[in-house]
């Protein structure tokens, strides 16, 4: 699905796991990069070539190691909370609303995810470890920092942790390799994530629409965490231009109440602290800050969620525990209503990742003017010989970011609009935009630079299309073959039009 193309299907560097190709994985310069989409997530990569070994195209194997990861997350998160002291009972049940939660299906159904709960528990076991095996601990927050950025939250979490038990002097030593090996990695991720996954939004700017976007982003996360009301594939939110949206408005008072309880628990060295301000450094990677093309996603909330339910339950535990049985025993009935819907809704949404077109058509649901469902739109339109409102919708996922012009070639919904001018048109524009992208981006593998030669050949210009996949076959790298013969199908074409005129 998605993104499983680019990190499996067509990621031939996971076929053999040889030293070239290991190496490749943690060369941030190497063609491999490509495939981590916009991060360098080299220990993410490593594992799937582990799979592959394993399991080659049998989709079964690669759900299965992500539902056992997601459970040892479950359980390294029930360690965690217990080693803060929260009741054990409160332990387990926000640990079983964070397993049954409908916003984690996506971290869980989507093979490529398997960033997430892998990178996931390694920052707990590391976390976990700190204080007793610390040099195992930095070993395994390195792993999760390979894996995924995001667990970086590990570090401030880790930090609170410390300050909670009043660690001595050199336990905090022990978080000073932590440190440096962040400060290295995010030296590359940055690099790899301003070339390849920093997008321009342009009403961002100005400065306050930014703002109140991410404040509104925000508040939509803390929803969906306390509900699941409000998850979707493909999440397409619009950048918040009014003063007067709500979920901005909401965002003022809830941010707040925050930043006040993490920083009151944390003064008064309550681990409930550590936990909010986990969920805190986990949003912030994601909150738009620095954008990137995708501004939601169900998955964001997996590294966020175990830090709002740690707060909770540190929170309330206490005074749940001096509470009168009778209230005891309605709450736990509550907990077990709230997994029971979770549960349901999860097996619901579990059902989407059939197909690529059940994700489409929820996404088109769920946000009516996305990329998605104007593509769906598209499709119809075309399908009833109504070109021009064909035309209109792909004009409109123009406007929000869509330019793949090889969709628009492939895609059989959009046969019927091919060979009119208008389409063609569409298409070389798209191709135009591919172009700049690559040209901002600094494209230079050869997967890049093959895609940048067949933009140019489909807008008719030849001789750039035959520089591009010169420089592809230059760059050297798993698809020699095809780019030759793609470039001898080009030069045939150059012939044939240099003798007919």
């Amino acid at each position: 699905m998605s993104d499983d193309g680019g990190y499996i299907v067509h990621n031939t560097y996971l076929r053999e796991l040889s030293v070239a190709n290991v190496t490749a994985f943690f060369d941030p310069s190497s063609p491999a990069q490509l495939h981590a989409v916009g991060n360098y997530s080299p220990v993410h990569l490593l594992l799937h070539a582990f799979e592959w070994q394993i399991f080659a195209d049998r989709t079964f194997g690669y759900h299965l190691v992500n539902v056992l990861l997601h459970a040892l997350v479950g359980v390294l998160f029930f360690s965690l909370l217990l080693a803060s002291r929260a009741p054990p009972w409160a332990a387990l049940a926000v640990t079983l609303l964070f397993v049954v939660h409908p916003a984690n299906v996506q971290a869980v159904a989507w093979i490529s995810q398997l960033k997430s709960s892998a990178g996931l528990a390694f920052a707990f076991a590391a976390l976990l470890c700190l204080e007793r095996r610390p040099w195992l601990a930095l070993g395994l927050f390195a792993l999760a920092l390979l894996t995924k950025a995001a667990a970086a939250f590990a570090i401030p979490m880790a930090a609170a942790l410390l300050w909670v038990r009043a660690a001595p002097r050199r336990d905090w030593l022990h978080l000073g390799p932590w440190l440096l090996v962040f400060l290295a990695y995010s030296v590359v991720e940055f690099a790899e994530f301003r070339g390849t996954g920093w997008v321009d939004v342009p009403a961002y700017a100005d400065p306050w629409v930014q703002l109140r976007s991410v404040a509104a982003y925000g508040t939509r996360y803390l929803v969906m965490a306390a509900t699941s009301w409000g998850v979707s594939a493909y999440h397409e939110p619009d950048p918040v231009l009014s003063w007067f949206d709500p979920w901005w408005l909401a965002a003022v008072p809830l941010g707040a109440l925050l930043a006040w309880r993490t920083a009151t628990t944390l003064a008064r060295r309550e681990a409930e602290g550590a936990w909010w301000l986990a969920a805190a450094a986990a949003w912030f990677p994601i909150s738009q800050v620095f954008p990137f093309p995708h501004a939601m996603a169900d998955h964001y909330l997996y590294f966020i969620l175990p830090g709002l339910l740690g707060g909770v339950v540190l929170a309330l535990g206490p005074r749940i525990e001096a509470a009168a049985p009778p209230v005891q025993r309605g709450l736990a009935g509550a907990v077990v209503v709230v997994a029971l819907l979770f549960a349901w809704h999860s097996s619901e949404r579990a059902k989407l990742w059939e197909n690529d077109l059940l994700l489409t058509l929820d996404a088109a649901a769920n946000y009516p003017n996305g990329r998605n469902a104007r593509l769906l739109r598209a499709r119809s339109a075309a399908q009833r010989g109504d070109s021009a409102a064909a035309i209109a919708e792909l004009r409109a996922a123009e406007a929000r970011g869509m330019f793949e012009f090889r969709l628009l070639d492939a895609d059989p919904g959009l046969a019927p609009l091919r060979g009119r001018p208008q389409f063609e048109a569409l298409v070389r524009d798209w191709a135009g935009l591919w172009i700049a992208y690559a040209e901002r981006t600094g494209a230079n593998t050869q997967t890049e630079q093959r895609v940048v030669a067949q933009a140019h050949r489909r807008r008719g210009e030849l001789e750039a299309a035959a520089a591009a996949y010169q420089r592809a076959l230059d760059r050297g790298g798993p698809y020699d073959a095809e780019v030759r013969a793609e470039l001898e199908s080009l030069r045939a074409l150059q012939r044939l039009e240099k003798e007919a005129r």
